[in-house]
């Protein structure tokens, strides 16, 4: 009998949905501090999750869910560049 793979879910900082790790784009936090869109999924450092949509950047902003999952405090302009890449990744 084979074993079916099971997919990794996350949850979106914007709408707090549970869906797959695939259909999310992840933000890191290097050692630095520095804050970051991740298309890729693989740079380094501890990252979070949002779903490519214009309205989960808009409540990610509202509800400042970046600061409270890192813990950290943060420029508007993080929200903006994050609100920017993510309309110019639905074209």
């Amino acid at each position: 009998m084979a074993k079916t793979k099971k997919t990794p879910m996350r949850m979106c900082l914007g709408c707090r949905e549970m869906k797959p790790k695939a259909e999310l784009i992840r933000i890191v936090m290097n050692k630095e501090g520095e804050i970051a869109l991740d298309f890729s999924g693989r740079m380094p450092g501890r990252g979070a999750y949002i779903c490519n949509d214009k309205k989960c950047a808009e409540k990610l902003k509202k509800m400042h869910g970046v600061e409270k999952n890192f813990s950290c405090s943060v420029e508007p302009s993080i929200y903006e560049e994050i609100e920017r890449k993510l309309s110019q990744n639905e074209q």
